[in-house]
């Protein structure tokens, strides 16, 4: 897999040493790096205390607050933390986590062993996409720490755990369940890793940030608070991974300096603003050219605009593209990526790539703009977890900056614009949509008209992907169906009267 290609507008922190190695070995890491000191418990939480180090995953959680509920537990119950790195990046738009796997990976371990030591960890679990470069880049990177035999170096033991590649597999409940060899999917029922527990790996009170928050604290904790607040602003010290979609090229990661102005770094890069920029990846939100083109990359400068920093992901949209058709493009990869267990997965968030399908393609005028928008409203704050919120709003703020060309599609018309798949998805080029077939090809369901009686029946057997229209016939929706959902299509293929269904593969 190749390692993607880096950038840095600014001090190279996390990126230092790669303008001159593809890869940092444990030797090219200390020259680039320096020695890691060692820290006591206090220490380090007063550390990312008077940083304000948060998670870089896409929640922005404090760290300093996480390890203290962590350690309290641990206080409590008599059991050693677990530290777990969430290095999965399920997120297509995102490239950061995968490029300090594979080329800084030491950096990583690096932020991973100082917490350990610091707080007495039993262990550090790693969890990696399965075929991705963590799979083997952590391993290695292990492996050559023990070969110099300095307990400084691991300070507790370090396994790699390889997780399928699926959105919601990056979720802390469900990176813990995968973890513990259960199916990586979030917990009906919520429960904080910090309070170990049915939360926590084994039982034990865990510790679980993101790949990019640990190598953070590896560079905070070399350079100490007031070096490191150099650069960023007062309230967001420090530097951000980005990633930079770019049209007909692999994705960019650009290390840059928090409150940087998202203008002149998507201009220093060669990134024109498009239609529209999305910012924070496929849970982030959509904004407007002219809005994004001074709002500092910050927590708080995306917050004033209506966006978020989320996973670091900036895409902006060319105008040779169809922005519909590629909100309903993403949306429907969402809902297929769901856990389907709670009922806006199940029923609100294909609902609503329908609606969007729908007004991609011409069809169903006002009325598919309104069932979109009254779907993915209903769908908020009642998931079992976030990515039902995360889907609305991706999709709410298309709605808003994507205004014009709704009115169009709206009338029936459609913008003339063809959909290049210009937003990445896994196994998709980013210059065309892919060709039909293949092994990743989506399921639909299709019903041959020529046979069909309206029986009902399929509606009776796969609710959640067949309804009836007014007549008593079926009316299915034009989105792939979620992995979840494929037995009941088998089911009301199989069981189709008039032998009218049929389940047939489009790339995907």
């Amino acid at each position: 897999m190749t390692a993607p290609e880096v950038m840095r507008l600014g001090p190279a922190r996390l990126t230092a040493g790669l303008d001159q190695h593809v890869r940092l070995g444990l030797e090219d890491h200390r020259t680039a790096h320096g020695p890691l000191p060692r820290y006591e418990r206090d220490d380090l939480l007063a550390l990312a205390d008077r940083l304000d180090l948060r998670g870089r995953g896409g929640a922005g959680f404090p760290f300093a607050r996480k390890a203290r509920a962590v350690l309290a537990t641990a206080d409590r119950t008599g059991y050693r933390p677990v530290v777990v790195v969430n290095a999965t990046e399920g997120e297509p738009a995102s490239a950061k986590d995968r490029m300090l796997l594979a080329r800084t990976p030491h950096l990583i371990l690096d932020g991973a062993c100082l917490a350990a030591e610091a707080f007495g960890a039993e262990e550090i679990v790693v969890g990696v996409s399965a075929g991705g470069p963590g799979e083997t880049a952590i391993p290695r990177a292990v492996d050559e720490r023990q070969r110099k035999g300095a307990k400084s170096l691991l300070p507790c033991r370090i396994r790699t755990v390889c997780l399928p590649e699926r959105f919601v597999a990056g979720e802390s409940g469900a990176l813990i369940r995968g973890i513990s060899g259960l199916p990586a999917v979030p917990p009906e029922r919520k429960a904080r890793a910090s309070d170990g527990g049915r939360g926590g790996v084994r039982g034990r009170p865990t510790l679980l940030s993101n790949a990019e928050t640990f190598a953070q604290l590896a560079v905070a904790g070399r350079l100490g608070p007031d070096a490191y607040a150099v650069v960023g602003t007062p309230a967001e010290p420090g530097t951000l991974l980005l990633t930079l979609t770019r049209t007909a090229l692999p994705p960019l990661v650009v290390e840059v300096p928090a409150g940087a102005p998202m203008g002149v770094v998507l201009d220093t890069c060669g990134i024109p603003p498009g239609q529209g920029l999305l910012v924070g990846g496929y849970h982030g939100a959509w904004l407007r050219p002219e809005d994004a083109a001074h709002t500092p990359l910050s927590r708080a400068g995306l917050a004033g605009v209506g966006g978020t920093l989320g996973a670091g992901a900036i895409a902006s949209l060319p105008d040779n593209t169809c922005p519909i058709g590629e909100v309903a493009r993403i949306a429907a990869w969402l809902a297929a990526q769901s856990a389907g267990q709670c009922g806006p997965c199940r029923l609100g968030l294909p609902n609503t790539a329908d609606a969007l399908t729908q007004l991609a393609t011409g069809g169903g005028g006002p009325s598919a703009l309104d069932q979109a928008r009254r779907t993915v409203a209903a769908v908020r704050g009642r998931g079992a977890c976030a990515h039902p919120d995360g889907t609305a709003r991706f999709v709410l703020s298309a709605l808003t900056v994507f205004a014009e060309d709704l009115a169009v599609h709206e009338s029936g018309r459609g913008c003339g614009r063809p959909v290049r798949g210009l937003l990445p998805l896994p196994g998709e080029t980013a210059s065309a949509l892919p060709a039909a077939g293949g092994a990743n090809a989506e399921a639909t369901l299709e019903v041959d008209w020529s046979r069909c009686d309206g029986h009902g029946l399929c509606a009776a057997v796969a609710p959640e992907l067949v309804a009836l229209g007014p007549h008593g016939y079926p009316v299915i929706g034009t989105t792939p169906i979620a992995p979840w959902l494929e037995h009941s299509a088998r089911r009301a293929v199989s069981q189709c009267p008039a032998l009218a269904l049929r389940l047939s593969r489009r790339a995907g």
